[in-house]
């Protein structure tokens, strides 16, 4: 069976920018079939009408790896929730399962199921920064880490791509993905 990836951009991004297309190449040259899908209103709709149509526009099974960046990481704490088959592997960049600043995060559900979320994922990574300029920063990631376990990475790269911070690459996402 092919094994295939799925990147989810951030709030108000889209899959052209920062390092989504970098990886989705690497990815790509080892043999993934790669999904980099454009979800304008990610983060903007609430996640109850929005989510369904993320599962239906997606097909997720024990290859599949998960990538999300920011609101897109958010997101798939709802994907994994709510999903019938476990993957192979979920990366959360700059995620985050509560709010993380003042802005309104439509992503984001009232609660949690934890153990579902766990129970679809069987290798989890939580990489964020001391130093987010969004409050998407290690605490987040921590929170996260103890609820599901897995591996939290932390380092000092703000937010890992943004409007005013080019990211164009990002090597670490690549060694994590086998």
């Amino acid at each position: 069976m092919a094994r295939n990836a799925v990147i989810f951009h951030g709030t108000g991004a889209n899959p052209r920018v920062c390092w989504y297309p970098w990886l989705g190449r690497r990815l790509a040259a080892r043999g993934y079939e790669v999904r980099l899908p454009h979800h304008p209103e990610l983060n903007v709709e609430p996640i109850g009408t929005f989510l369904p149509k993320v599962l239906a526009g997606q097909p997720f099974d024990e290859d599949t790896v998960l990538v999300g960046h920011s609101g897109g990481a958010a997101l798939l704490l709802a994907v994994l929730e709510h999903i019938e088959v476990p993957v192979a592997q979920a990366v959360l960049v700059a995620g985050y399962a509560t709010r993380p600043n003042d802005s309104a995060e439509p992503v984001l559900q009232e609660t949690y199921d934890w153990a579902a979320i766990r129970a679809h994922v069987r290798d989890l990574y939580f990489v964020n920064s001391r130093v987010d300029p969004y409050g998407c920063d290690e605490h987040q990631g921590r929170a996260m880490f103890e609820r599901l376990g897995g591996t939290q990475i932390v380092r000092d790269d703000g937010h890992f791509g943004d409007h005013d911070q080019p990211y164009d690459t990002f090597e670490l996402l690549d060694r994590l993905i086998p």
